[in-house]
């Protein structure tokens, strides 16, 4: 797969940044959650990782902790990237797309 990313490192979650941030800022998730307009669990979610942040989301974080939205969404991108690459069933599908379109 000479087109796969090659990172040297496991890229981080944005929820990991955040949570860091908010923990530094001694400010809990329910009084975060109220102030942002969503629910507890979402943001625990994301937080924690188990839910990606949209680009709604990480504009509402940076409204709140003035922690920039597109750095955010960069590293979501990049962790995104890395998930998909470790997905077994993608890496075959796109070594089909590649084997096809070497024909074309």
């Amino acid at each position: 797969m000479a087109n796969m990313i090659r990172q040297g490192y496991t890229p981080t979650h944005p929820g990991e940044v955040l949570k860091d941030e908010i923990e530094y800022r001694k400010i809990s998730q329910k009084q975060l959650a109220e102030q942002m307009g969503i629910s507890y669990k979402i943001l625990n979610d994301i937080l924690n990782g188990r839910r990606v942040l949209t680009t709604a989301t990480a504009m509402m974080f940076e409204a709140a902790l003035d922690v920039p939205a597109d750095s955010l969404m960069r590293l979501q991108l990049k962790y995104n990237m890395y998930v998909a690459s470790k997905d077994k069933t993608l890496i075959e599908r796109l070594a089909q797309i590649r084997k096809y379109a070497a024909l074309l």
